[in-house]
């Protein structure tokens, strides 16, 4: 793997890495770790990159890795930067045969996460995008078990992802990456629905296996000066009659990163709490609720769970795992299309480029309804409009 962005000086980067590597079957060759180019070379020596493949910029990685022999170049590259800079350099590799794992949201605008999708399309290389929430063990067994009907003809969704952080101005500040995140210059035009509600929204589709077809939400900036939101609410229409509330804060002062979703069927209801992750709550109308343990040696876990679990029960595995199940997945895939051989649905479960346009069409619905006077429903924005 290549990586852009990612430096020592960041902080997500470093979880790319470790996850990607986690489970031995990737190897850190080259980067442009930063757009400072000292900082990119003070990166890629702290990870052990040979020095002639720590680059200046990733324009001159993507030419020189080509000049290399096809088995010692990067066979993909992580996109690691702020929005506003995922694009070009996705499309360069793209170009180039080069496969690609992207941070959410996909692009910095509809039309980008667009001509994305449709490089990979007519390429057929592999893009993953982080939606790290889907990678949780107990996540995937929520999802088997609703798909199941466990729960029943489906009803109600309540999905919430509250941050404090930002409760301050704190953007203003050194030594924070609030600065681009409360820019809508290089964030796009969300600020807390792009960067947390996306997350919200892609756990609501990809537990309940429905999508959301129309939205009315309101948008709130909170913090005096701040450009762009930092809170907001939408209620959302599924398919099939699901009805979805969703909530995303990051203003709320206390909370850490406390992603949860409850999910409410004819016959029951299963609730997933991210600080609780080994754990599943299954609530029933006659009967106490049941806590379903996650672990690896527990044989009432489905076959989704166990696929993507290292350890046994009682040891929790938590957000470096998350990314690494979708890390090796899309690794999985990498390898399978280099062998000529077709990856197993198993390998192919991680975000792919189509969530990546959803996330992007979720921000243009949120934003226009948000901002509009007074309670506005839309329909799904698709950008053909």
């Amino acid at each position: 793997m290549g990586m852009v962005g990612g430096g020592i000086t960041g902080f997500i980067g470093a979880i790319h890495l470790r996850a990607a590597l986690m489970e031995n079957m990737v190897e850190l060759v080259c980067g442009c770790f930063s757009s400072n180019p000292e900082v990119s070379k003070e990166s890629g020596r702290f990870y052990f990159v040979p020095e002639n493949r720590i680059y200046s910029t990733y324009q001159e990685m993507f030419e020189k890795e080509m000049e290399l022999p096809e088995e010692d170049r990067m066979d993909f590259v992580v996109i690691v930067t702020p929005n506003k800079y995922h694009f070009e350099p996705a499309m360069m590799a793209l170009d180039r045969g080069i496969h690609v794992v992207l941070d959410k949201p996909m692009t910095f605008s509809l039309e980008e996460a667009k001509a994305l999708q449709k490089k990979v399309e007519e390429t057929g290389l592999v893009l993953a995008l982080t939606h790290v929430y889907s990678g949780y063990p107990a996540v995937k067994e929520m999802k088997a078990r609703i798909a199941a009907g466990e729960l029943g003809k489906l009803r109600r969704v309540y999905v919430e992802y509250p941050q404090g952080w930002l409760a301050e101005r704190i953007e203003l500040l050194e030594g924070n990456n609030a600065g681009w995140r409360t820019d809508p210059k290089f964030s796009g035009k969300a600020g807390c629905m792009g960067d947390i509600g996306t997350h919200a929204w892609h756990l609501c589709e990809y537990v309940t296996g429905l999508k959301v077809e129309e939205m009315c939400a309101e948008l709130n900036t909170f913090v005096p000066g701040r450009p762009i939101d930092d809170d907001g609410v939408a209620m959302m229409r599924m398919e099939q009659g699901v009805r979805a509330l969703l909530s995303a804060s990051q203003v709320a002062v206390g909370e850490a990163n406390n992603i949860n979703i409850r999910v409410y069927g004819e016959k029951g209801g299963m609730q997933w709490v991210q600080e609780h992750p080994n754990q599943l709550f299954l609530k029933k109308g006659n009967s106490p609720e049941e806590v379903i343990h996650i672990g690896g040696n527990h044989p009432y876990l489905g076959k989704q769970a166990q696929w993507n679990m290292r350890t046994p029960g009682g040891h929790p595995e938590g957000f470096i795992e998350a990314f690494a199940n979708i890390y090796r997945n899309f690794t999985l895939t990498v390898m399978a299309k280099m062998n000529g051989e077709e990856p197993s649905a198993d390998m192919l479960d991680f975000p792919n480029v189509y969530d990546g346009v959803r996330g992007m069409q979720f921000i243009e619905t949120i934003v226009e309804s948000g901002w509009s006077n007074g309670p506005k429903w839309l329909k799904w924005r698709t950008g053909e409009e």
